[in-house]
């Protein structure tokens, strides 16, 4: 693919200093991490050594060791005395953090300029590895889903086409055949994230439980429901510590999430329902029997993906640009988002013509006063133009 995302220039420009580094590359499966670190093999100008412990049995710390000794061998072999070396899906290694501590230490000690570049797809896994052992030094870039921008720029879709089909590049060519496209999204993408990312990485005691917890989420999505509510609606016990922690799991992967309503005291937040939001609106696509032409014509089951994809275009800016998202509602008022990034708060209602949902915006600005509010959808901005801009533009 030739498309170029935009954490290519950072890489880039961090390889072309002088001084050594870890960079650490996360982001969920089949956002196009493998397709960015092989152009940015193509150029640099310094050796790279580029491995992937995907393509191996059982890797392991000496895998590691092994790998960075390459790399050392490439950096005495060139003129400028420094290479690269590219790990991808690093977090499948066990203690991967540790022996990435000793060889960095050893080059320190040793005068070996060997660049460092760790990718992955479980977030969670490489935050905890990173705490433990590599603290002060690295740094990390994220990649998220594609936006609307990017989906257009590259397949030329359009606003209802993305909210339905999702920002996953790698299932485009699939979407005139809609049953093959499910399968491979359910397959290929979100079994494959659940089974790779999430099971064989951490411990989950009921994995069928954090499975429905999933479903019921994408049924909820851009809802809020009590974690006792849903107990009610599984079929296997469990506790709402539980839920939490599987929730978190999931969120990491990339999949769904779940927003505290908004409060200045954050012990409260933290205490509220969750407000269930699909990182990718291609999830809830995937697991609907209808078709999109049978949910475009169903306004307000077309309402709800329409609130979903601007929760998930909110969602991939906040991870991004680490701001907070939250929801509020207050004796049946509701505003859907409200979003913080320093001292500055905006509130943004969704309208998307379904009905039942009381306007909580006045309700909201008498209590919190924020820098702005914005209604997105009827009667406001057009959710196919609002898709479509950078969340910073608001601020």
């Amino acid at each position: 693919m030739a498309y170029e995302r935009t954490q290519l220039k950072t890489l880039l420009n961090r390889v072309n200093e002088k001084r050594r580094f870890i960079q650490v590359l996360s982001g969920p499966r089949q956002v196009g991490k493998t397709t960015l670190l092989s152009q940015l093999q193509e150029m640099v100008d310094i050796p790279v050594h580029f491995v992937s412990s995907d393509n191996v049995s059982a890797p392991g710390k000496a895998w590691v060791s092994q790998q960075w000794e390459i790399a050392r061998f490439k950096s005495n072999q060139a003129a400028s005395k420094e290479s690269l070396l590219i790990i991808d899906e690093i977090q499948k290694i066990p203690d991967w953090s540790e022996v990435v501590k000793e060889e960095w230490d050893s080059d320190s000690r040793h005068n070996n300029n060997v660049k460092v570049i760790l990718s992955g797809s479980s977030r969670l896994m490489l935050q905890q590895g990173l705490k433990e052992s590599l603290a002060g030094r690295f740094e990390t870039t994220t990649m998220l889903h594609w936006s609307f921008t990017e989906m257009k720029t590259v397949f030329g879709w359009t606003p209802d086409q993305y909210a339905w089909f999702g920002g996953y590049p790698g299932s485009a060519d699939l979407i005139a055949d809609e049953p093959r496209w499910k399968k491979y999204v359910s397959e290929s993408l979100l079994e494959a994230t659940i089974s790779k990312d999430i099971l064989m990485l951490t411990r989950v005691d009921k994995p069928a439980l954090m499975r429905r917890l999933f479903e019921i989420g994408c049924l909820y999505t851009g809802q809020f429901l009590s974690f006792t509510k849903i107990l009610g609606q599984l079929d296997d016990a469990g506790n709402t510590t539980t839920l939490a922690h599987y929730l978190k799991l999931l969120d990491s992967a990339g999949l769904l999430g779940g927003l505290e309503k908004y409060s200045r005291a954050a012990f409260r937040s933290r205490g509220s329902s969750p407000k269930f939001i699909v990182h990718n609106t291609a999830l809830i696509g995937a697991l609907q029997s209808e078709d999109f032409s049978e949910i475009r014509a169903i306004p307000d089951r077309w309402g709800r993906v329409v609130e979903s994809v601007v929760g998930a275009h909110l969602m991939n800016y906040a991870k991004s640009e680490n701001v907070s998202l939250c929801y509020w509602n207050y004796e049946g008022h509701e505003v859907d988002f409200v979003l913080s990034k320093g001292s500055k708060t905006i509130a943004i209602e969704v309208k998307s013509g379904r009905t039942g949902k009381l306007n909580g915006m006045d309700a909201f600005r008498k209590q919190f006063n924020p820098d702005k509010v914005l209604l997105v959808g009827t009667g406001g901005l057009p959710w196919e133009e609002f898709i479509a801009i950078d969340i910073d533009e608001i601020f």
